[in-house]
């Protein structure tokens, strides 16, 4: 019987398109599985807990493979430490523990939070993990809108159009913008996500904060269902996936 591991990583996105394989395109998915499959001289096949699109980065990311005979405390520590030293750069794993074999990357967690990154002064250093945005922006009105997202469930007007997913209904729990420094950050949690959600809603709330949009046409904008009804999606460079939960009981002691 095969035993399946949980790898608990974060990754730089700026170089990759993205976390799953794309067929013309170095992703984070197939660089580790390469390593991985290297290193354990045979083929690793990995399940991410999502994907994320070209240049979104990833502070917390879990991804599980199965393995037909189990690897120790010491072996996997030592996995560990041979897969940063060869990666060496945009992707970092933190550990890799093994869970119940019907744990899923995916389809068991609990919430993912993503955070995006607004500039409010350029920084040379921060260039890469922001999105500048010159003028002035109302906070307040955003912080209304945002907490619409709350009241609904369908976010089609979000969701990039021609996707797979059988459904565009989320549950958002979380949904807020506060100041850092010189720097503004959007908060969104929710069981899940649709493809390219959060930089569209991004991208909508800083229509409300520049004065483009109020917060009623922010919720007239979600009840329409209609992606060309929302703004722009707000650039990948900004938005980190922040935080992956999982249930207690799916990891062995």
């Amino acid at each position: 019987m095969s035993t399946r591991y949980f790898i608990r990583l974060a990754y730089d996105g700026a170089t990759f398109c993205g976390w799953q394989r794309q067929p013309n395109g170095i992703t984070v998915q197939q660089r580790l599985e390469e390593a991985l499959s290297m290193m354990l001289r045979e083929p690793v096949s990995l399940t991410g807990a999502g994907r994320t699109d070209t240049g979104v980065h990833a502070r917390e990311f879990y991804a599980h493979f199965d393995l037909p005979s189990p690897l120790a405390a010491q072996e996997r520590e030592k996995l560990v430490f041979r897969l940063n030293s060869y990666l060496a750069g945009p992707v970092t794993l933190f550990e890799i523990r093994p869970v119940v074999s019907e744990a899923h990357a995916r389809f068991s967690a609990l919430s993912r939070t993503y955070k995006y990154f607004v500039a409010r002064e350029p920084d040379p250093f921060r260039r890469a993990y922001t999105h500048y945005l010159y003028g002035p922006l109302d906070t307040d009105r955003m912080n209304r809108a945002a907490a619409l997202l709350k009241d609904y469930a369908d976010f089609t007007s979000f969701s990039k159009v021609d996707t797979d997913t059988a459904t565009n209904l989320c549950r958002v729990t979380e949904a807020h913008w506060e100041s850092a420094g010189t720097e503004l950050v959007f908060t969104i949690t929710a069981d899940r996500f649709l493809r390219n959600m959060v930089r569209a809603v991004v991208g909508t709330l800083l229509q409300v904060g520049t004065g483009k949009l109020d917060p009623d046409g922010f919720r007239a904008i979600i009840e329409s269902l209609d992606r060309s009804a929302a703004g722009d999606s707000a650039p990948a460079r900004g938005l980190f996936l922040w935080r992956v939960e999982y249930p207690g009981d799916i990891w062995v002691r």
